[in-house]
C-alpha cells in the first residue's frame, strides 16, 4: 500500500505539471493529425511531424522555464 500511497502524493505534488504535459501532447497530436488530414501529406512526413512533437515539448518547456527565471 505505501507504493500506492506514494504514487498518489506524487501526482498531487505535481498535478498542474501532468495536465499541462497532457494538454500539450493532445493539443500538438490534433493539431498534426487535422493538418494531414487537409493537406494528404505522405505517411513518412507525418511520423516525423508526430516524433517532432517530442523535440517541441522540451523545447516549449525549456524556454518556459528560462522565461520563468528571467
Amino acid at each position: 500500500m505505501t507504493g500506492l500511497s506514494e504514487r498518489l502524493e506524487t501526482i498531487r505534488e505535481e498535478r498542474w505539471g501532468l495536465l499541462a504535459d497532457l494538454a500539450f501532447a493532445v493539443i500538438w497530436v490534433t493539431v498534426v493529425d487535422v493538418l494531414f488530414r487537409v493537406l494528404q501529406g505522405p505517411d513518412w512526413a507525418y511520423y516525423m511531424f508526430m516524433l517532432g512533437g517530442i523535440v517541441a515539448y522540451f523545447g516549449f518547456f525549456a524556454s518556459l522555464k528560462l522565461a520563468r527565471q528571467q
